[in-house]
């Protein structure tokens, strides 16, 4: 695979591919996370790089808000989530979340899911969302585990690699998405009382094609990878995958899968 492009451009624009890619497993992280930071009902809320609406969603169905804005620089993915979030104290908005258009305590909480690794400046992230909120309000996000226990890309990456050295995964690009750099970031933005803390959960797939037809979607950097492959080397991409996959009896592939949460108050 030496004629491999080296650095296919990530894409984030198309919300129903990126659903069954990662917005499916973001909504069962929503469920982890909401409840550890315990914010009573009739909050307003600030959902930063709200993507398909996975987190929002989660927040109407769980956390009994006043009401809850979404931003994300994806027209599609905005697009996609006022289509499917049908809920009348949700309102989405194309935005950039290194230059939030809103009012300064404006929110009682902000938060984002899957969202830091993916901005350029991602400390400026984090400021944007603290100076959203309340004096006292929480600031809090996830991220993927890109180097550890995200057994999805990590088993996407694996198979790469033994096929192209250079293929280069999430785990070297998104340093940051680690336990003692999230809590540096947040530190840097002046938030107190900063816990970090893992969120696992499962994934299960109900058989090959399940797991690997969303990598033909091109959103994110696999899929990215995956479609910048000619055909041949796509079909022994696959083929590599599917020999390293834990299948289970009935066909269907159980994978784990842990993000990193961290949490701080104005």
């Amino acid at each position: 695979m030496a004629e491999t492009p080296r650095e296919p451009k990530d894409v984030w624009k198309q919300g129903a591919s990126y659903e069954p890619y990662i917005g499916r497993w973001s909504r069962l992280v929503a469920r982890e996370f909401l409840p550890w930071l315990g914010v009573p009902a009739g909050r307003r809320w600030l959902d930063v790089g709200c993507g398909t609406g996975a987190l929002s969603q989660t927040i109407i169905d769980v956390a009994a808000p006043a009401a809850v804005t979404g931003v994300d620089h994806s027209e599609g993915f905005i697009a996609f989530a006022r289509e499917h979030v049908r809920d009348a104290r949700v309102r989405f908005e194309v935005g950039d979340a290194q230059a939030l258009t809103v009012e300064t305590g404006t929110y009682d909480v902000a938060v984002s899911g899957l969202m830091l690794n993916l901005v350029p400046r991602p400390d400026r992230a984090v400021e944007e969302m603290t100076r959203a909120v309340r004096p006292g309000g929480p600031v809090a996000l996830y991220v993927w585990d890109y180097a550890g226990r995200m057994d999805l890309l990590r088993q996407f990456w694996n198979a790469a690699t033994a096929l192209d050295p250079a293929a280069l995964g999430e785990g070297p690009r998104f340093a940051i998405c680690h336990p003692d750099r999230l809590a540096e970031v947040f530190g840097a933005a002046s938030l107190r009382d900063i816990q970090v803390r893992p969120l696992d959960i499962q994934m299960h797939f109900r058989d090959f094609d399940d797991f690997w037809l969303p990598f033909l979607g091109g959103q994110g950097p696999a899929p990215a990878y995956t479609m910048a492959l000619n055909e041949e080397r796509r079909a022994a991409l696959r083929e590599r995958i599917r020999a390293g996959l834990p299948f289970a009896a009935d066909g269907s592939i159980p994978l784990g899968a842990r993000a990193w949460a961290v949490r701080g108050r104005k």
